[in-house]
């Protein structure tokens, strides 16, 4: 019996399981707490916003559900595409990787840090394939080629570096380079913020039909309630750590309940 197997439960059996399933999560940095006992629960092809402002406790959520920051307590549990429902943490180091790498994608705020600058375009999309056993070359290209269509990128620059890139085109990659192995789930964090105006509708617009396309969940911090209003099914409002509420997105923005909640959107409708 391997590790996620040994952590498996009944509703990894169960198709109309969650695909994740975050339960009583708490992480605390000294006397503070940026997550405090918070669950939820994300189904396929659904997407998820989780919104609040800075220092909410949103981006260590991210990192906690995706594997990259252990919590201090609470589960985070994932319906994996061949082995079933499996407790995340109680994977191996390298059982989270391959997770990474197949049923889960992350879109960093800074295109910079999801790609490799040093090689190209076409490369950066074909790693993925590589680290999964794939060494055919024309295949692979052949592969970074429809996925750079997908994006809307000009399949002309497949051989340029990252670099030589705007940072629209640089997110449209690290998009690419994520969904190459079509993952199940796709964790991003702010993937619009810092880019132009038009910049920022044409990758929302971009993102809205690939999720739709591919039936894709995700996860996406945000602290723009236009994007969790665009992309989102549901979506979450964090304050100090906690949830202060949840909903469907357009009931909690149009209906807000918490005083916070009421504050986020009446500042977005002021002048």
């Amino acid at each position: 019996m391997t590790a996620t197997q040994s952590v498996r439960t009944e509703a990894g059996d169960d198709s109309d399981a969650p695909l994740l399933r975050v339960t009583d999560l708490t992480k605390r940095y000294a006397a503070r707490t940026a997550v405090n006992n918070l669950s939820f629960e994300l189904w396929p092809g659904e997407v998820l916003a989780v919104v609040g402002e800075s220092g909410s406790g949103k981006s260590t959520l991210l990192k906690c559900i995706s594997g990259q920051m252990k919590p201090d307590a609470g589960r985070v549990g994932f319906r994996t595409r061949h082995e079933g429902w499996a407790d995340v943490y109680a994977l191996s180091e390298s059982q989270r990787r391959m997770l990474s790498r197949t049923d889960w994608g992350f879109v960093h705020q800074n295109p910079v840090e999801g790609l490799r600058m040093n090689v190209s375009a076409g490369a950066n999309v074909g790693e993925r394939l590589m680290a999964l056993g794939q060494r055919h070359f024309g295949r692979i290209r052949a592969e970074a080629v429809q996925w750079l269509m997908q994006v809307e990128m000009d399949v002309s620059r497949i051989d340029d570096a990252p670099a030589s890139f705007s940072g629209g085109m640089q997110q449209r990659l690290q998009i690419a380079r994520n969904l190459v192995t079509r993952p199940r789930l796709i964790f991003m964090d702010e993937p619009t913020s810092g880019l132009d105006v038009s910049v920022q509708a044409k990758l929302l617009d971009l993102l809205r039909g690939l999720a739709r396309r591919l039936d894709l969940a995700a996860v996406i911090v945000t602290h723009d309630l236009a994007v969790a209003r665009l992309l989102a099914q549901r979506m979450i409002v964090m304050r100090q750590g906690a949830m202060v509420e949840s909903g469907l997105t357009d009931q909690v923005l149009d209906d807000p309940q918490h005083p916070y909640t009421q504050l986020l959107v009446a500042s977005v409708l002021q002048p």
